[in-house]
């Protein structure tokens, strides 16, 4: 693989060299768990193309934090590294991926040394308390049809306008509802002409 070194374009050249120079790329299939609760972080990822789910697991239960798109890192994974304490998360592919991966030991001394380094995650930590409101204000205010059309078409967005290869128990778990809620409202969509269901197959047809 020849990653593409511009989607680092935002950092300092001189920093870019010695990220591409000091980590390794790893083409990582769809649906592996890469990161688990409790799990000492070794390495930094940035995704270079493909999707990553962050999650936590209450019980028999996940519940969906964020996703991290190409060109993002993770901020749990972050705070983690420098805190040098076991990840809160868990984090698997939602595709086939490849990421870049930093060593965490570089990070004190780079975070210091290029201060463009900082604004990446000083970014991603105002991306994700800005979703983190959102949540909040689904859950509040929207109904459950109006949560799980915006929950499928955000998935819809990030994987292309391709069709969502779910089940019914993996979209409940996402949004910690149960499966029978799930199936009843995906039903009424599909009646109300927003959503289509064939073999498997979640597709976004018409907007809300």
């Amino acid at each position: 693989m020849n990653p593409d070194k511009n989607i680092l374009s935002f950092l300092k050249p001189e920093l870019v060299e010695k990220i591409w120079e000091q980590s390794a790329v790893q083409e990582i299939p769809k649906g592996t768990e890469i990161l688990r609760e409790e799990q000492s972080v070794k390495v930094l990822p940035i995704v270079l193309n493909g999707l990553i789910k962050v999650y936590s697991r209450f019980d028999d239960k996940e519940l969906l934090l964020y996703y991290i798109e190409p060109a993002q890192s993770c901020v749990m994974t972050f705070y983690a590294a420098l805190k040098n304490t076991p990840s809160k998360v868990f984090a698997s592919t939602e595709e086939d991926s490849a990421v870049l991966l930093i060593p965490v030991g570089l990070l004190p001394d780079w975070l210091k040394e290029y201060p463009d380094f900082n604004e990446l995650f000083y970014n991603q930590f105002n991306l994700r308390y800005s979703e983190l409101l959102d949540t909040i204000g689904h859950l509040l205010l929207d109904k459950m049809d109006k949560r799980l059309y915006d929950h499928l078409h955000k998935k819809w967005e990030l994987t292309g306008g391709n069709g969502i290869k779910m089940s019914h128990s993996q979209i409940a778990n996402e949004l910690g509802t149960a499966r029978e809620v799930v199936t009843r409202v995906l039903k009424k969509l599909e009646i109300d002409g927003k959503v289509s269901q064939n073999s498997g197959e979640i597709k976004i047809i018409a907007p809300w």
